[in-house]
């Protein structure tokens, strides 16, 4: 009997229990040794930067204090949360620190996507998911705010998509998720949208007349998500962010995340799309609701780079179950829970890759880093400068006032249009208007941009600083700020 107690009490190794473990372990590991590549990024500068500001002034910014060309104007950053933690870190511990964060995040969040899979999928398909999503999530694995929410994007679909699986109740301890995310980041809209699939499904498998019965059962939880989601510095302006982003327009298609997927080479995005087609291909029946939510996030991953990640994390929830029932799924109905044991020893070993990672030392990627064009061009001096998009970040790090940075919604889109025309000489007249406008005194910009060589040859203008990153140039009368 003693023996039987205690083999009761003690539960045996399950590897399907730790897999979410090594994932996550595997990815914080790679993620740490590829340190730079997650700085890779002129907006992780500007993040620090207005984190610091946040904690210094005690206040969130009610307009822009950061530009010379946008000064004053009305602007709210949706991010702030994720800005002061990533100020916090970098206080703590340099850019090791930022990394640190970021790649923790990111590692979380496969931890929990590969927990999820494993509830309908067997470990060999759950695993192919996982290297698929890794691969689509690579370019936008980045020091940014949007990866501190993955985590949270991953739990708040996660338990809509088992609604959807089971037929349970709405879930209402998921709610409180949606309050970091609306502050972490500005997607918090999404968060609202995904409540629409379940509904819809929840409707489909009932009778029209227990429709208004349904529609019951989730309208409070929805009115909850709203109001969660509104619990931020500003209400329920951050809502709208995506909207106002998108409101840029055609100008949006200067920015490298923001345009659509090229298809004129071979990328990984291709490749596990086609890959995907040939999969789904061979007899799997899918709901019709699930169809609609993947067709949705590929629109949006081909419409935007960017929203590749959307895809990567969200669509394999969605199409676990109906995946596990054609191709067989777990034993049980979940997966085993890890022992403390097991707990234990992953904890150890994130502490140990944790101390190895702070103690690299971790700079930004050197293209998005004007630092000795800065120093030795003397633009820390009263001259406005007009600047290099990628230098924006870098600029206010270093507290000199930009012409243009990361902050889209801030410039919108007819300045952003008029910058890109500009700097490649486009409209060449209107360039030296805008140098004049804006009463530009030096300029620096990336050495393959077109509007270095005109200024080489602008009797007023001299080079006086030039690398491989940037080169600096300043009127020879040097109009006063």
């Amino acid at each position: 009997m003693t023996d039987q107690v205690v083999h009761s009490a003690v539960q045996p190794f399950s590897a399907r229990a730790a897999l979410p473990w090594a994932v996550g372990l595997v990815v914080y590991a790679l993620l740490l040794v590829a340190g730079p590549r997650l700085l890779g990024d002129p907006d992780s500068y500007s993040h620090i930067a207005l984190g610091r500001w946040i904690i210094a002034h005690g206040t969130l910014p009610a307009s822009d204090p950061f530009s010379f060309s946008k000064h004053g104007a009305p602007w709210i950053t949706f991010e702030w949360l994720s800005e002061v933690i990533y100020a916090a870190a970098y206080a703590l511990a340099g850019w090791p620190g930022v990394v640190a964060i970021a790649a923790a995040a990111i590692a979380l969040a496969f931890g929990l996507f590969t927990h999820v899979l494993l509830r309908e999928l067997p470990p060999i398909l759950t695993l192919l998911m996982v290297i698929a999503a890794i691969v689509l999530l690579a370019p936008h694995m980045l020091a940014r705010p949007h990866v501190l929410v993955l985590p949270l994007m991953v739990a708040w679909a996660a338990a809509l998509v088992r609604c959807m699986d089971r037929g349970g109740p709405p879930p209402y301890w998921a709610l409180p998720l949606l309050i970091l995310w609306a502050n972490l980041h500005g997607s918090g809209v999404l968060a609202l949208g995904l409540i629409g699939p379940v509904v819809l499904e929840a409707l489909l498998r009932e009778e029209p007349s227990q429709w208004p019965r349904v529609l019951l059962h989730w309208l409070p939880f929805t009115a909850l998500a709203l109001a969660a989601s509104c619990l931020t510095p500003h209400g329920p302006e951050p809502l709208l962010m995506p909207l106002t982003t998108l409101g840029i327009g055609s100008a949006l298609a200067w920015i490298g995340e923001w345009r659509p997927q090229d298809f004129g080479h071979i990328g990984g995005f291709e490749i596990l799309l086609l890959g995907s087609i040939f999969a789904l291909s061979r007899g799997v029946t899918l709901p019709v609701v699930r169809v609609l939510v993947v067709m949705g996030l590929l629109h949006f991953a081909l419409a935007q780079i960017r929203n590749a990640d959307l895809l990567a994390m969200l669509a394999p929830l969605y199409l676990a179950a109906p995946l596990g029932r054609t191709f067989g799924g777990p034993a049980g109905s979940d997966v085993a829970g890890s022992s403390r044991g097991l707990t234990l020893a992953a904890l150890c070993v994130f502490v140990a890759i944790s101390a190895v990672g702070l103690a690299r030392d971790l700079r930004p990627a050197p293209s998005i880093t004007p630092e000795a064009a800065v120093d030795k061009g003397g633009l820390a001096g009263p001259a406005r400068v007009l600047n290099d998009y990628s230098f924006g970040g870098y600029l206010i790090f270093a507290g000199i006032p930009t012409f243009i940075d990361g902050r889209a919604e801030l410039y919108g889109g007819p300045f952003i249009e008029r910058y890109n025309r500009d700097l490649a000489l486009t409209d060449l007249g209107d360039f030296l208007k805008l140098l004049d406008e804006y009463n530009i005194g030096a300029t620096l910009l990336a050495p393959r941009t077109p509007a270095v060589a005109l200024l080489d040859r602008l009797p007023e203008w001299q080079r006086v600083y030039s690398d491989d990153v940037a080169i600096v140039h300043k009127r020879r009368d040097t109009p006063q700020r």
